[in-house]
């Protein structure tokens, strides 16, 4: 799952999300699996939200692959609930690589450049990291 836009003057999730559904994501993820009604008791404590607002922003995150909603029972006994298709960290993982490639693929070079000059603020493990890649790379372009 591709997210179409990325905000570039947010954080965090708010990146990849609106903040309602940056939050929202933020407690499926803490949670194995929740229902649209425990989502908005948890938002409610926080600021008044209906519950059609929640159910609303859960289905549009369902239909864009994020969310996967399970019913059970029947009639008054019916529940739904919904967990994430995909961890953060693999949620953060695709997104930032997709984000990666489409910025090198669209401006190349300048995109290395400024990679390269962000180093200088960079934690040393993942230099050493980096040039490990690089050297794994280059013995495989020579054999």
């Amino acid at each position: 799952m591709k997210i179409k836009k990325f905000n570039m003057h947010e954080s965090g999730l708010n990146h990849f999300f609106g903040p309602l559904e940056a939050r929202i994501m933020e407690i499926v993820w803490a949670s194995e699996s929740i229902t649209i009604k425990e989502m908005q008791s948890i938002l409610n404590q926080e600021n008044p939200i209906s519950f059609n607002a929640v159910m609303t922003v859960m289905s549009r995150l369902q239909e864009k692959g994020l969310l996967k909603r399970t019913t059970t029972g029947k009639g008054r006994n019916r529940v739904t609930s919904f967990e994430a298709v995909l961890s953060k960290e693999q949620f953060l993982a695709e997104q930032t690589k997709a984000v990666t490639h489409g910025l090198i693929e669209e401006f190349g070079g300048l995109v290395v450049n400024h990679m390269i000059d962000a180093l200088d603020d960079v934690d040393p493990e993942l230099i050493s990291k980096l040039e490990r890649k690089i050297n794994e790379m280059k013995s495989r372009k020579q054999s």
